[in-house]
């Protein structure tokens, strides 16, 4: 049922079955509907984002833009199109789409899966799209039987006449609607209505993850094909001063020893060659850039900016005349530090340089960059230049970066053979491109009746735009670090902004901190660190009023019913409120990023002899809209929610000698499935406008558990991770 094929092989196949082939052209001005028989003699002109196909054998094609990285999209995206198309489900071969404009995003004009935009992206487009083709086919049919189309209707891949119960399939429909004009407005079908959609449909991409038959990156097989590793800086900005090629030459197997922007790449005949090559390298670097920096330092330098001015980034009210008409006023300061991807399977890409093509097979989310890149790089043109995406062992954002792939393209140019770069788990971590450090401080001003009425923060982050689009950093402000807090000016990402919206007096400067620590989108990008310190903060306010955090959050949030209702939701169904045993705390936080809401309540022990944290229980209550395939979305939280425990329990990069220290999960632990909570999701029905759900897990997980803790305890922790050691000290203190 999963294929990959390329676009043109898929629309000339099309158009030589003369079959109905539909595509969502996505414009600035809207999505115009096209049949890909109007286009034979312009294909190279014609650029949708998403299309499918139905052939005479009676087979729907549906192609996949994104890439499926466990999230289930291969099978979410599908279910839209199939649903309004009213196609048999057991008819329809899913295509993995290749790179190229035709597939972009409409959301961001680019083909990448990330922000959890899949669906949110592609939803009306592709509903569009299978509505137009039932009306088309439903049309060809009532032509067919001479009788009017209000007396056919389509289901599960056959339209029938009903006064006489005629029947015809799609395949023997397509090429007459194939010559039909295309309805630019179909009619959609109403919730009440849908097959497929809201009702858990098996993933496709299941069946062969099991079975071991997946291609992931590192299962990738090329006749001919090499193995590459690299020697890469042990610190920022450090230089080799020498390496030993003759050595490295010498192992049994090396064919080259090839320097590239990033490091010193080994090419062998296999990967343990490769390895044994690098070894015999014995690079010396220079001292870096930052030789003082270590984990201390780290720290202290986004601390310390937190005391310099900042660029203001958002801004409501009069906060400085709020705070002082404030009958109390009140400030923290917090700090959440680096996380490593550390994705399941370690980075890793397949390059072929020929003559008059390239070629890369990988595991990205970033097909358009990748694209540019290997063409640019190979100096092949970009139509002889093919990405071929194959399954993500895990994806979180660090494979939108295009390290591997860049690497794997310079060795087979200069070995003229295809080559596999594999980063071993140290070299994964020590090139990482981490969760942004943050320091925050907020000041806040409640009245004499203990209601927020000013909000103080200041941030200092390292940039993530420095290293995707340094031009996009507005005035000093870096917004990608900013969700959860600002909304990016003009940006397609919804409901990023500051959740309580019922303060009339916010203020938010930013300082970009200048360490050279290198940082990219998160799961969830900066929204984790954001919603720790500002939930967190939120139930120390409540304490300061003397209110419920549950009802102090409710006051903040002013017309908000939707945050509102999975607060209360998530409340409700973990009998918030109730007493717990001594040693036992119960938590919650909220948040909204990617056009969803969340809201979470944890219940934990803390050990009070070693300060150890259990969490016991996640309640999970979400309104992300309409709701495609339940199982998944539940799916997703779940593994959000588990992997932000291990970020807020256990995960942080250690730093020395101006580079990262941290190697494998020794000394970089994550969470065990022996420590995974009982995790109860409830989703709530809504006719909102589609949200995003594959990062939602984990914004509201850390803050959950670190006010579960101060209640079990008393003590408030204002760093990530929770550690025993951190816990008992402030248990102590």
């Amino acid at each position: 049922m999963n294929k990959t094929i390329s676009r043109r092989d898929f629309l000339k196949g099309s158009l030589a079955a003369t079959g109905l082939t539909l595509m969502a052209s996505v414009t600035p001005f809207g999505t115009r509907l096209i049949n890909a028989s109007e286009m034979e003699g312009d294909m190279a002109e014609f650029t949708p984002s998403a299309f499918f196909h139905i052939t005479p054998d009676n087979v729907v094609k549906i192609m996949v833009p994104n890439s499926e990285m466990g999230q289930g999209i291969k099978t979410a995206l599908p279910m839209i199109i199939a649903d309004e198309l009213e196609a048999d489900w057991d008819r329809v071969e899913i295509l993995q789409a290749p790179a190229g404009k035709a597939f972009h995003n409409p959301l961001y004009h680019d083909q990448l899966t990330v922000g959890s935009a899949s669906c949110r992206g592609f939803y009306l487009p592709m509903r569009q799209a299978g509505a137009a083709g039932r009306a088309m086919l439903t049309e060809a049919a009532a032509k067919e039987w001479n009788v009017p189309a209000s007396e056919c209707s389509a289901s599960k891949g056959t339209v029938k006449h009903r006064k006489s119960s005629r029947s015809l399939s799609y395949g023997e429909l397509c090429l007459k609607a194939a010559k039909l004009p295309v309805p630019q407005d179909p009619a959609l079908k109403k919730e009440n209505e849908f097959r497929y959609m809201g009702k858990s449909v098996p993933r496709v991409d299941i069946p062969e993850k099991v079975s071991g038959k997946a291609v992931f990156g590192l299962d990738m097989q090329l006749p001919g094909m090499l193995y590459a590793v690299a020697a890469h800086p042990p610190a920022y900005g450090a230089k080799h001063q020498s390496f030993d090629e003759k050595a490295a030459m010498a192992v049994k197997g090396v064919k080259m020893v090839v320097p590239n922007p990033l490091g010193i790449a080994v090419v062998a005949e296999s990967l343990d060659a490769a390895l044994k090559g690098k070894d015999a390298l014995k690079v010396k670097w220079g001292p870096g850039t930052h030789p003082q920096m270590d984990t201390a330092f780290v720290e202290k330098s986004f601390m310390a900016d937190l005391d310099k001015p900042g660029a203001n980034a958002a801004q409501r009210g009069d906060v400085k005349q709020a705070m002082n008409d404030a009958a109390v006023q009140y400030e923290a300061t917090y700090y959440v530090p680096a996380i490593a991807h550390v994705t399941m399977e370690p980075q890793t890409f397949t390059a072929h340089v020929q003559a008059d093509r390239c070629d890369v097979w990988g595991p990205t989310q970033a097909q358009g960059l990748c694209h540019m890149l290997a063409s640019q790089i190979s100096e092949i043109p970009p139509e002889k230049t093919h990405v071929h995406t194959t399954m993500l062992g895990c994806g979180l954002g660090r494979r939108a970066r295009p390290d591997q792939m860049i690497e794997a393209v310079i060795a087979s140019k200069a070995s003229g053979k295809p080559v596999k770069v594999v980063y071993t788990r140290e070299e994964d971590i020590k090139t990482d491109f981490f969760r942004a450090p943050m320091a925050h401080r907020i000041k806040a001003g409640l009245d004499s009746q203990g209601r927020l009425i000013a909000w103080d923060h200041k941030t200092s982050s390292t940039s993530i735009l420095k290293f995707i689009e340094p031009k996009y950093i507005q005035n000093g402000v870096d917004y990608y670090c900013l969700w959860g807090l600002a909304d990016t000016p003009n940006s397609p990402y919804k409901n990023n902004h500051f959740i309580y919206e019922g303060i009339p007096n916010f203020s938010l400067d930013m300082i970009l901190n200048d360490l050279p620590i290198t940082a990219a989108p998160f799961r969830s990008v900066q929204n984790g660190p954001n919603a720790f310190v500002i939930q967190c903060f939120m139930d120390e306010l409540a304490h300061k009023a003397g209110k419920d955090p549950l009802a102090f959050r409710l006051e903040a949030l002013g017309d908000n019913m939707r945050a509102k209702r999975v607060l209360e939701t998530a409340a409700m169904n973990a009998s918030y409120g109730s007493n717990m045993p001594d040693g036992y705390g119960r938590g919650i936080a909220q948040h909204q990023c990617f056009g969803t809401y969340i809201a979470m309540v944890a219940d934990v022990s803390v050990n009070k002899k070693n300060g150890a944290v259990k969490v016991h229980r996640l309640v999970i209550a979400v309104d992300c809209g309409p709701v495609i395939n339940p199982d998944p979305l539940i799916a997703q939280l779940e593994g959000g929610a588990t992997m932000a425990l291990s970020t807020a329990l256990k995960e942080e990069v250690q730093f020395a000698n101006g580079g990262v220290a941290s190697t494998n999960f020794e000394d970089y632990p994550i969470l065990r499935m022996s420590e995974t909570p009982e995790i109860d999701v409830h989703i709530i029905k809504s006719n909102e406008e589609i949200g995003g759900i594959g990062e939602l897990g984990i914004p509201a997980t850390a803050p959950a558990v670190a006010n579960a803790v101060f209640n079990a305890t008393g003590a408030r922790i204002r760093r990530i991770p929770l550690t025993p050691e951190r816990v008992l000290a402030a248990m102590k203190g």
